[in-house]
């Protein structure tokens, strides 16, 4: 049987034919053009579900279904993006427009929720029933996987951890709360620290990375640093492994899945990140006398979200 999984970005729609074991057998990608509108968008996306049918020589009876991964709430039941602050939708039916040039069952899910659905189905969790997926970018998102299907709660938000409150009254969020893990463990976060360590030393890696210009800093230059043993890089790595520490042993105590896989771009800091976040999760484990959750880098990297959309009609 025959998927086909559509990656929904800002930038670019991305999509692939995938078969019943997370293979891509084909892709091709288009700009989204964002400033269109959502029913252009979507006839672009509709438009490119048909090209790799008829590139890969199939037919639309071939396809038992196509899924779509949204950057954003979704409602995965009746196929409506409830909001999506990147592309400004609110309330689209996204599953109906499709419908209309498309005659394939359509299934939608968070871009998150379903790139842990693909690691689970062809990546680090592959074979493992009960999972968690973590993308450390500019944010932070998650994925549940419990019994090899995507959970999203009763409306479609059961996977936002990145705005689990980890600090009362803590760093303010964009999304108008205080203290979200995000604020902690996102890229973005990992910046602001190396800004603040950088006034601490002067003589920083950090400060020598960016040209002494803060404004062009990146998470990658404070990782870096943090490797070479810079101490405004390794005050700021403990740090950020601390606050990710947090966050994990919660959704231990709470899921207990068998593997937490760490995605998006701060896990390109590869064993480096991992080795750190299990020794600092070892220390605050509530559990010590049984097996606690696996913590792996995830490895389809962009794949992940063409493989996971089309699990979503598996």
């Amino acid at each position: 049987m025959l998927y086909i999984g559509v990656d929904l970005g800002g930038t670019n729609i991305a999509a692939g034919l995938v078969d019943e074991e997370g293979h891509i057998l084909h892709k091709c990608s288009v700009p989204t053009g964002v400033e269109r509108g959502a029913e252009a968008v979507i006839a672009d996306m509709a438009a490119l579900c048909q090209r790799i049918i008829d590139e890969t020589g199939h037919k639309a009876s071939d396809i038992k279904a196509i899924g779509v991964g949204v950057p954003g709430i979704c409602h995965p039941s009746n196929g409506v993006v409830e909001f999506c602050t990147n592309l400004f939708w609110h309330q689209v039916p996204l599953r109906e427009i499709m419908n209309r040039t498309l005659d394939i069952p359509v299934y939608i899910g968070n871009d998150a929720t379903v790139a842990g659905l693909a690691e689970s189905v062809a990546g680090v969790s592959k074979g493992v029933a009960n999972s968690v997926f973590l993308t450390l970018g500019t944010g932070v998102g998650g994925g549940i996987v419990v019994d090899h299907k995507v959970y999203s709660g009763t409306h479609g938000i059961g996977s936002e951890l990145g705005h689990m409150v980890i600090v009362a009254d803590g760093e303010p969020c964009t999304c108008g709360n205080h203290g979200c893990w995000e604020r902690y463990t996102s890229a973005t976060a990992m910046i602001r620290m190396g800004r603040e360590a950088a006034a601490k030393y002067p003589d920083s890696a950090i400060l020598t990375a960016c040209g002494g210009n803060l404004d062009k800093l990146t998470a990658k230059m404070v990782m870096d640093a943090a490797k070479a043993g810079d101490p405004a890089g390794v005050e700021v790595f403990k740090k950020y492994v601390h606050y990710l520490a947090v966050g994990i042993v919660s959704i231990i105590n709470i899921l207990d899945p068998e593997v937490i896989a760490i995605g998006g771009g701060v896990s390109a800091a590869g064993e480096f990140l991992r080795d750190a976040v299990r020794a600092e999760v070892d220390t605050m484990i509530f559990c010590k006398e049984v097996p606690y959750a696996r913590i792996e880098i995830a490895v389809l990297g962009n794949d992940a979200g063409i493989i996971g959309a089309a699990m979503l009609g598996k």
